[in-house]
């Protein structure tokens, strides 16, 4: 009498196929959360950036500093630039 007789190769082979079906499944919907994530994680640095920029520029401001207004190519920039990209990227898709 052979390991697998003939009466179990068909629940073991459709046991194998259920578990790699669903490990795929599970895998392809964490990649899908990371992504999520990383998209709004990117969204909050941004806007974190832009808050930074306009309290140095009201602190220039304050202070009466000559280069007041400098913040923004600074901290402006590559958000702008972030977004263009994820909205060419969504447009691609």
């Amino acid at each position: 009498m052979s390991f697998f007789s003939r009466h179990l190769i068909l629940p073991t082979s459709l046991n194998l196929v259920a578990i790699a079906s669903s490990t795929y499944y599970l895998r392809s919907h964490h990649i899908y959360n990371l992504e999520e994530q990383e998209a709004r994680l990117d969204e909050i640095e941004g806007t974190l950036r832009g808050h930074i920029g306009l309290i140095e520029d009201a602190l220039d401001r304050i202070e009466g500093k000559a280069n007041a207004g400098k913040q923004e190519e600074l901290y402006g920039k590559r958000g702008r630039d972030e977004n263009e990209g994820k909205k060419e990227g969504k447009k691609k898709l």
